[in-house]
């Protein structure tokens, strides 16, 4: 066993015989830089919210879990730091693409929109407000970089790329979890504004849903209690974080010491809320 990645929230260890053990911890990063300071539970809610989807979607599409009991793992897992943060997964040979799905006019799309430009080959027919929900879902890729930056392409890029049969069934499985889950999620007063899928395929060609699935890490997820277009909606992810270190001019600061605990505390029920909401905890 060997670990093969320390990113910033997860730690992958490949047990080399076609399996993977992957630990969400409790970092948080924000403006490019892991800060120095854990938030208490992140890892496990992240976990919950991703394991929940990955059971909710398996009608559309195949994922890479195996288990989250920590009994299935090899024994240096089987402790109390790894319990509701670890799950054993099938390896898979991932695509080079994280899948992004959007349903409302927002962040750089809006910005497009507001020049009168095009967003990544989508052309808008009808006037929109900003926060303002789309007519229909798209699906706007982007390659996922080793380093630096992801780079936004559009769809016909990832099709040009992985062949048309591949990248279209990739279109249409990513519009149909996220239409799934968003009525899930608006049921339970969460509107999923957009969110980034990543996939892989098995030993048979097949592909595979991977990595996390549509937690605030990876989603921009609103409170539909106070959803309002023409604005920026509030939100259950790290914009509590990223909002105090723009007030205290530390952001993208690597020698930031330390978030205070009333900060850490507030983001930490933030994503807490997020999963009672879903998981009906």
């Amino acid at each position: 066993m060997k670990k093969i990645i320390s990113g910033k929230v997860r730690e992958v260890y490949d047990l080399e015989d076609g399996r993977m053990v992957i630990v969400t911890t409790d970092r948080i990063s924000a403006f490019d830089v892991i800060l120095p300071t854990m938030i208490t539970d992140k890892g496990k809610v992240l976990n919950a919210l991703a394991n929940f989807w990955f059971d909710y979607t398996k009608d559309i599409v195949k994922n890479h879990m195996i288990s989250s009991d920590l009994k299935d793992m090899p024994a240096e897992f089987q402790k109390p730091e790894f319990e509701g943060r670890t799950i054993l997964v099938k390896k898979l040979k991932m695509l080079p693409y994280e899948v992004i799905v959007r349903g409302y006019m927002f962040g750089s799309m809006y910005e497009a929109y507001k020049k009168g430009e095009p967003f990544l080959g989508h052309k808008f027919d009808k006037e929109y407000k900003q926060a303002e929900k789309l007519a229909e879902p798209i699906v706007t890729p982007s390659t996922k970089a080793a380093e630096g930056h992801d780079i936004n392409v559009t769809l016909q890029y990832m099709k040009d790329d992985l062949g048309e049969e591949l990248g279209s069934k990739i279109e249409k499985v990513a519009l149909a979890i996220y239409k799934k889950c968003y009525e899930h999620a608006a049921a339970n007063g969460i509107i999923i504004a957009d969110t980034k899928f990543e996939f892989g395929l098995d030993e048979n060609g097949e592909l595979v849903l991977a990595d996390e699935v549509l937690t605030p890490d990876s989603s921009r997820f609103w409170d539909a209690s106070k959803y309002e277009v023409g604005g920026s909606p509030a939100s259950y992810d790290k914009q509590f974080v990223r909002d105090w270190l723009k007030a205290n001019n530390l952001a993208g600061d690597p020698n930031i010491k330390e978030i205070p605990a009333d900060v850490v505390a507030k983001t930490s029920e933030i994503y807490k809320e997020c999963e009672r909401r879903i998981c009906h905890k």
